[in-house]
């Protein structure tokens, strides 16, 4: 048994020079567009850029669109900019820097990567549009920009605050309420702000307009309320009840309904009427898919949302006055990353459907009517498009957009279908980036329980005819791999390591196992899953399955990685098929369930009724419950500062591994979260993976490794 801590661990680019086009580092270099966001009148955009760790603003304008850096940051500090938005006037570009917004918990607290004595803060800034210095607006989250564009209100401590958005003075507490305060909104005309008082096990929708006027409690129930959305005319706001916490224990096996309603209520009085009602059925719950309802009100004085009831999340609009829902998106597709214009009249949404019957594994933005059921795709093609706005005069629809070949970029068109595209800040993409990155290829197998199964497959050019072959194992676990870059950074990342290994000479499957999106609900929600059977995993035996049928593939050198849930199967894999798998990277997986959820904890005097059988299924579901039939060597990878997945989780293995005499190396990030917010960091977690399926599964490979250890 090896036990190591890699500090660093470099794979040479020399080792196999009829395969080796590219490092790592190069595959590593584009830079990432997020947080694109247009001003809510006139030609104005912006975004953000990660340059190599490199976290900046840039800003552009119609009708040129020329990408311009605003800020100045020059450190690979792992501090995101996150709430990017543009005031009405187009004066002011306002973010947030710091926190980690992609975690489970304590989202806006601090990364300190660096492991610095004073660590960073979480701050929100302004950035005049037209350059200068960034303003601190204060230490907090969620900023709001008033549709007057003079003030900001944001949370901090769990109460909203304001200041002005200049910096001309100090933050300071906008009023006091019980519970956490969160969601902030403005009115149209700015007056009044709309917010969610959160008191766990209820929520109230309250609005507050001066400091002489009691805050509004809207229809005030034993009901956790949410999602505060106001008419166009400020006179009314809609929101999402949810039924409150409480009741006698539920089963823990079964699939549970979690039914919702919208309502509307007088902005002033606070009187409330239901205006919509799920269907009590698994497809009617609660949609869990980005943006969650979605919930808008839009022009003609309707109200849309999002639902799965069809079986696909699609959206639907309601006339606010009451009637029935109309489905405007219909087909076997699905929408998400949903923006709706500043005239309210359009939906614009990142959805996989086109001409190609390829569509079904890419995005392409779509647009549709708010009152008719009119989609059409405005960018078809082999490209993939996704995070849609439309500038505020309404003539421009900007994307973020990418090709198999090319990373992400922000782009514009003209808000016509099919109009040329231009992409913006394509200067920022280093030279030396690779050109000879392989076209992923779908393809579609069925599971031993006769599901179909998509995935990507990343074949090398060239080489000896018996490849050794790795399954890529996505986490999540909803979210879809892509013919192409991602719109996570996370898995752009995976992307990035996938063509880097193609390009070593391995054959990569990338595989969208069930629990997905992408496919439907039953896809996303099916039987038996996770901590409930792992019927998933399933999905994972047919990848290598698939995999062996290959003639070009080494049927005994196929190896797994993956992280977050990619990690868990990846160590269930290795756990409970070291006769197939050869060896994996496992990057902060989960590896006990009956020690995740709360669920399992007794807290009170009645229990489920199934607790005993959920925590025995939990178990067995486990990497943990396999590790007596583990033969396979692992890396197992962690961030000690994860706020998704616990580091215990990892903590925990590494112990009954050493146990059972299992082969093992290790890589603990310090102080780094479950994004891996430090590129330095992101490099060296990628070296190892690779470095270590290439020393396990192409022998003879020249790495250059300097750790600590002992046997």
């Amino acid at each position: 048994m090896r036990i190591a801590i890699l500090a660093t661990l470099t794979v040479s680019a020399l080792s196999r020079p009829a395969l080796a086009q590219f490092t790592l580092e190069q595959a590593r270099s584009y830079p990432y567009p997020t947080e694109l966001t247009a001003a809510p009148s006139g030609s104005r955009i912006a975004w953000a850029f990660n340059e190599q760790g490199r976290r900046n603003l840039y800003v552009a304008e119609g009708p040129t669109f020329a990408a311009r850096q605003l800020t100045q940051y020059d450190r690979d500090d792992g501090q995101e900019l996150t709430s990017v938005a543009v005031s009405a006037n187009g004066r002011w570009v306002v973010y947030v820097r710091g926190g980690d917004h992609g975690s489970n918990w304590d989202d806006a607290l601090p990364v300190n990567v660096g492991s610095n004595p004073v660590p960073p803060k979480v701050q929100i800034f302004s950035a005049p549009f037209e350059g200068g210095d960034p303003k601190p607006i204060g230490d907090g989250d969620e900023p709001v920009v008033s549709p007057r564009s003079d003030v900001v209100a944001f949370v901090k401590g769990g109460q909203i605050w304001t200041a002005p958005i200049d910096g001309s003075a100090p933050a300071k507490q906008l009023f006091s309420v019980r519970g956490e305060a969160s969601d902030p909104r403005w009115s149209p005309d700015g007056s009044r702000l709309a917010f969610v008082a959160d008191r766990t096990d209820h929520a109230f929708i309250g609005v507050f307009t001066n400091d002489s006027t009691a805050v509004t409690w809207l229809a005030p129930a034993f009901a956790r309320d949410r999602s505060p959305r106001w008419s166009p005319d400020g006179r009314r706001i809609a929101f999402v009840r949810l039924p409150g916490a409480g009741g006698a224990p539920d089963s823990l096996l079964p699939p549970r309904v979690n039914p919702w309603e919208i309502w509307t209520a007088d902005a002033t009085t606070g009187a409330a009427q239901r205006l919509w009602k799920s269907r009590e059925t698994l497809v009617g719950s609660v949609p869990t898919t980005d943006g969650g309802t979605n919930l808008a009100w839009a022009a003609s004085d309707r109200v849309v949302f999002l639902s799965y009831q069809d079986g696909w999340p699609h959206l639907y609009s309601v006339p606010a006055a009451g009637g029935a829902a109309l489905l405007l998106t219909p087909g076997r597709y699905m929408a998400e990353h949903i923006a709706l214009s500043a005239d309210r009249r359009w939906l614009l949404f990142a959805g996989n459907t086109g001409a190609d019957s390829l569509d079904i594994d890419r995005r392409h933005i779509v647009r549709v009517p708010v009152d008719r059921a009119a989609p059409e795709v405005m960018t078809p093609g082999s490209g993939l498009e996704w995070n849609p706005a439309i500038t505020g005069d309404g003539g421009t629809l900007v994307f973020i957009s990418a090709t198999p070949q090319r990373p992400p970029l922000p782009a514009a068109m003209p808000f016509t279908p099919r109009a040329a595209v231009r992409t913006l800040g394509a200067d920022r993409i280093p030279s030396d980036f690779p050109t000879g990155l392989v076209t992923p290829r779908q393809v579609v197998f069925r599971s031993a329980d006769g599901l179909t199964i998509h995935g990507q497959l990343f074949e090398p050019k060239g080489g000896k005819s018996r490849k050794p072959a790795v399954v890529y194992v996505h986490g999540g676990p909803p979210r879809q791999m892509l013919l192409g870059w991602h719109y996570s950074d996370y898995y752009s990342n995976a992307y990035a390591l996938n063509q880097y290994l193609a390009s070593r000479g391995f054959v990569v499957l990338s595989v969208n196992y069930r629990l997905g999106i992408g496919y439907g609900y039953d896809f996303h929600q099916p039987p038996n899953a996770g901590a409930r059977g792992a019927a998933e995993y399933r999905d994972i035996q047919a990848a290598a399955a698939y995999l062996r049928s290959l003639p070009q593939v080494d049927a005994g050198r196929i190896g797994i990685y993956g992280g977050s849930y990619g990690g868990y199967l990846t160590a269930l894999a290795l756990a409970r098929n070291s006769d197939v798998f050869a060896a994996g990277v496992d990057i902060h997986g989960v590896h006990d369930w009956s020690t995740y959820s709360r669920a399992f904890e007794r807290q009170r005097y009645e229990q489920s009724p199934d607790a005993d059988t959920a925590l025995a299924t939990a178990w067995r579901s486990s990497p943990v419950s396999s590790v007596g039939s583990w033969k396979s060597p692992v890396l197992l990878i962690h961030g000690d500062d994860d706020r998704n997945v616990r580091f215990s989780q990892s903590t925990d293995l590494v112990r009954r591994l050493a146990a059972a005499g299992v082969r093992f190396e290790t890589l603990v990030i310090p102080d780094d979260t479950h994004h891996f917010l430090r590129h330095a960091n992101i490099v060296t977690v990628d070296n190892a993976t690779a470095g270590f399926l290439e020393r396990q599964l192409q022998p003879g490979t020249t790495t250059d490794t300097r750790a600590t250890g002992h046997q």
